[in-house]
């Protein structure tokens, strides 16, 4: 198949070297210079795998304005708040035959995508996959060769031969994806999911190990679990894993599959970078309002995660002002 990566992020480069080495044809479309540049300098990216076997993987990049193709399939991998540029950006070389898969984080992005793809053509997912981009031109895949796991489900939940092929392809890749019937219930499994793990080790920048060997780990985590059940229970939206199957995954993640991981969001804050906290735990405390549920927990790690991003900015401006006011001061005769 022939694939258009949009956005050469951490799990862009993830899903798309994977799909590359399963004999796809894969070019990686991206915005960030620093991170171009870099890629072109080396003539690839350097891929890792627990911080070990560091080697050059040749890739296709290109920018939205550079790229002219016409893949089967365009995967977008970006943070939610970038994704209407990009597709602004892209949408020269959009037509009505191509198909839109993405897995990305949060909610919001599905309603992007229905401007610019009809809804047959629209395939979303969800992935417990940990990768960490390091800087521009490198990558790092947690974990073993074929950890981790996926969940994919096409927006009209009616499976069509494109669906399976990418099916065939995500498993090659060794994504190990799982094609499910409810559209929505599986998106919001994976939201409610990263609205414990990510905001909690963001806040309090923590591995996400470290958290689930706290003591009131369970406590806190059902806390978030029960206040968005209670809410997806009222917009009946039908989630594919039980209360008690979510803290199960909570805890296997965190204390065994991903102890020393990172989450998405902190990877994003400690870099000074907006999080994307706003589309999960804001989503699920906006859907609740919307019901008639006040979500008090999510709203206040909502605003807890934008106190943590405060006070990083700030103390960045300090540590510039300490500097200013450290450096040697010219002097004139």
């Amino acid at each position: 198949m022939k694939f258009a990566m949009i956005g050469a992020g951490a799990m862009g480069l993830r899903y798309g070297i994977l799909l590359q080495e399963a004999g796809n044809d894969v070019t990686f479309i991206d915005t960030w210079q620093p991170h171009i540049d870099k890629i072109r300098e080396q003539g690839g990216v350097y891929q890792m795998r627990d911080h070990k076997d560091r080697h050059l993987v040749h890739i296709k990049l290109e920018t939205p304005e550079s790229y002219d193709g016409d893949p089967d399939m365009l995967i977008f991998f970006t943070k939610q708040m970038q994704l209407a540029d990009y597709l602004k950006r892209c949408s020269h070389f959009f037509n009505d035959k191509q198909y839109a898969f993405t897995c990305m984080n949060g909610m919001g992005h599905i309603e992007k995508l229905q401007q610019y793809f009809a809804d047959d053509k629209i395939i979303g997912g969800t992935a417990l996959i940990a990768t960490v981009l390091p800087g521009p031109g490198e990558v790092d895949f947690m974990g073993k060769r074929g950890a981790g796991k996926m969940n994919m489900c096409p927006l009209n939940e009616k499976p069509d031969e494109m669906t399976h092929r990418l099916f065939d392809e995500l498993q090659k890749a060794g994504m190990n994806p799982t094609l499910t019937d409810d559209f929505t219930g599986t998106l919001m499994t994976k939201v409610i999911f990263n609205s414990v793990i990510n905001t909690i080790c963001t806040m309090f920048e923590l591995p996400m190990g470290e958290f689930g060997n706290f003591p009131g780990a369970y406590e806190m985590s059902r806390q978030l679990i029960d206040e968005a059940y209670d809410i997806c229970a009222r917009a009946d939206i039908h989630l594919v894993s039980t209360r008690k199957e979510e803290m199960a995954a909570l805890d296997r993640n965190t204390r065994i599959d991903m102890p020393l991981h990172y989450p998405s969001m902190y990877q994003d804050m400690i870099k000074d970078r907006p999080t994307e906290v706003d589309y999960i735990n804001g989503y699920i405390a906006q859907l609740g309002r919307k019901y008639h549920y006040e979500a008090k927990t999510h709203l206040f790690v909502t605003q807890a995660v934008h106190l943590a991003e405060f006070h990083r900015q700030n103390l960045a401006k300090q540590r510039a002002n300490q500097a200013e006011l450290s450096a040697p001061q010219a002097q004139t005769a």
